[in-house]
């Protein structure tokens, strides 16, 4: 099932803090990534695939569309 980064943090029950920490991070980066102004490299992407258990391919990192 394909989510976006921040589906992906609350489905795990985790703030924008926690899932930094996780990763290894800063809050501000893992919020960047949320909203797709910036994008993980291959190491942190490694790293949020073994911490939420799911693939590259699973995640949607197109920036969302406001209204």
């Amino acid at each position: 099932m394909k989510m976006t980064l921040k589906a992906v943090r609350v489905n795990a029950g985790l703030t924008q803090k926690e899932a930094a920490q996780h990763v290894g991070v800063s809050e501000t980066t893992w919020a960047n990534y949320e909203r797709a102004k910036t994008f993980p490299d291959i190491e942190k992407l490694k790293t949020i695939e073994k911490t939420f258990h799911v693939t590259y391919d699973d995640i949607i990192f197109l920036p969302q569309t406001t209204v």
